[in-house]
């Protein structure tokens, strides 16, 4: 379809509580379906959420047992990818013929959590994850980092999409790598609710010649447990995340929002056919780039810093290649 409607939504989730965020999801995913919304984008860490004003009983040099405790809590909020709860969305998906864009808290394999963004096409199925690349500030207590063979662009029912996380919109050679592979729909899930971050949106969005859309919370101190410190303060009214979700188009135009203040969901019909439009005269993978100039090197494998050697465990404790008891490793 050359014209779709997307929908940003722009609401606060439930720390610690991911079955209650995952049914809010369900409901404003339902709700931006109902309106037409064919591509519908959540913002950063929705599912697992975002525990902004707490530092873990962490501050420099010292660590509490308070503080250990509520980060086994949010461990234990975080999700695996795939697993239940991807599944919950891939059906979800699949019912409204929706492609959905969302933040969260991947749990990985060793224990380190990551903030991370998951899609899924309107086919029901999950089509990619990427972690981010560099938590900002105390976010790197409870977030390890990713690498760059998340950095892949995702081909939706839509058309091809991204997600790029928070500051690392800021990353100017991560944005490069993302129109480097054709990026239609520009997706960057945030909770920088500053009003600056529009400037930065319509900067991608002309950089890029791609929409952008740029998911934010709205988040109160009700949606936190109440033991839970805030430095913001300890009434449930008292704003933790003020919003300021945006929709721009290739060419700089702002299509929705920012708005600020309160819940909402933002749309926009999106015409495909401005993003050809809009290369005309700029496509800085492209034509207006000069790579005898300038080059950028992504290194796209995964990394890790245990390597097995292949064959040096078996079921048996002997190395099939050659046949010799290998010694039982502990």
């Amino acid at each position: 379809m050359s014209v779709l409607t997307a929908a940003v939504v722009q609401s606060g989730s439930h720390l610690f509580d991911t079955p209650k965020s995952i049914e809010l999801l369900e409901a404003k995913t339902r709700q931006a379906a109902a309106a037409g919304a064919r591509l519908i984008v959540f913002p950063e860490a929705f599912i697992g959420g975002y525990p902004k004003g707490n530092h873990f009983g962490a501050p420099v040099g010292s660590r509490s047992e308070q503080g250990r405790e509520w980060f086994r809590r949010y461990h234990e909020s975080a999700i695996d990818i795939p697993g239940d709860q991807t599944q919950q969305i891939e059906a979800l998906c699949g019912e409204l013929s929706v492609d959905l864009v969302v933040g969260v808290v991947e749990r990985g394999q060793t224990g380190t959590l990551f903030c991370s963004v998951v899609a899924f096409s309107a086919a029901g199925k999950l089509i990619g994850k990427r972690r981010k690349l560099i938590p900002t500030a105390a976010e790197r207590i409870i977030w390890g980092q990713g690498d760059g063979s998340t950095l892949n662009a995702f081909d939706a029912s839509c058309g091809k999409l991204c997600g790029v996380i928070c500051w690392e919109n800021l990353m100017p050679a991560v944005r490069i790598s993302q129109y480097a592979q054709g990026v239609e729909f520009y997706c960057a899930p945030t909770v920088d609710d500053r009003p600056t971050w529009t400037a930065l949106a319509q900067t991608i969005a002309m950089e890029g010649r791609c929409f952008v859309l740029s998911a934010n919370q709205f988040m109160t101190r009700a949606h936190v447990p109440e033991q839970f410190e805030t430095i913001q303060g300890n009434d449930n009214e008292t704003v933790l995340i003020n919003g300021g979700s945006t929709i721009v188009s290739p060419l700089g135009e702002v299509l929705a929002g920012p708005h600020f203040g309160s819940e909402t969901i933002l749309y926009a019909d999106l015409d495909k056919a401005q993003l050809a439009r809009s290369r005309m005269d700029f496509d800085v993978v492209g034509h207006y780039s000069r790579p005898d100039v300038f080059q950028l090197h992504v290194d796209s494998s995964r990394k890790t810093n245990v390597k097995f050697q292949p064959g040096l465990f078996t079921a048996t404790g002997v190395d099939s290649t050659s046949g010799q008891q290998k010694q039982e490793k502990r």
